[in-house]
């Protein structure tokens, strides 16, 4: 992932925050055998300290790979949306003549994967992805030798995901000028179509944080 110097990170708390606030659900990317191509598989993901934990069907064809190069990246994205040219251009400049781009934010894990077959490692990691997910506990417990569960742990692997590095894009024009930005947001409020309004919710949460973007 390409990462301009007025795209990337603030700091760790501003990923870590972005993840806690519903972004959950990713791609592991996967080396492939050789000769074929890499192992891509979307996936709900619960992340945990410095770990990822994740599960996955046993018959999935990524496992193989995993065993042949343990060493992954799990891609987050999200807060996208397109901006027409028309918007972006600089005073002066005819509207037609603006540049279109796409905004998103971005978080990228490397990290080593270690699969988990063991029957009670597989329900603790399911306790914990439950206790994300359905923090309410409105489940049946999670145990080896009871349903529902019980009978479908064989059916699952687990994944722990030891993250080595992370890198974080947030892609909102901060280097144009705010008046610009702040503009943008607004026709993204106002426009209100599928990930419009929570990605002029990152722009301005950038602009507060950033306002004129200096190398």
């Amino acid at each position: 992932m390409f990462i301009q110097p007025w795209d990337a990170g603030l700091d760790d708390a501003e990923w870590q925050t972005w993840i806690a606030d519903g972004h959950d659900f990713g791609h592991l990317c996967v080396n492939g055998l050789p000769g074929a191509a890499p192992v891509v598989v979307p996936t709900h993901f619960v992340c945990d300290g410095n770990r990822l934990l994740i599960h996955l069907a046993r018959p999935n064809p990524v496992w193989k790979a995993i065993e042949h190069d343990p060493n992954v990246t799990f891609d987050v994205s999200g807060d996208y949306a397109f901006i027409p040219g028309t918007w972006r251009a600089a005073p002066g400049v005819p509207p037609t003549d603006g540049v279109p781009t796409s905004y998103y934010a971005a978080v990228q894990f490397t990290c080593r994967a270690r699969v988990i077959d063991d029957p009670q490692a597989k329900a603790e990691l399911l306790r914990r992805q439950l206790a994300h997910f359905q923090p309410d506990g409105d489940h049946a417990p999670v145990e080896v030798d009871q349903p529902p569960y019980g009978r479908m742990l064989p059916g699952i692997r687990g994944l722990e995901l030891d993250v080595v590095e992370v890198r974080a894009k947030f892609k909102y024009d901060d280097r144009k000028p705010v008046e610009l930005r702040t503009t943008v947001a607004d026709r993204l409020t106002e426009r209100g179509g599928g990930l419009d309004v929570s990605t002029a919710r990152q722009q301005l949460r950038r602009v507060d944080r950033i306002g004129i973007w200096k190398p």
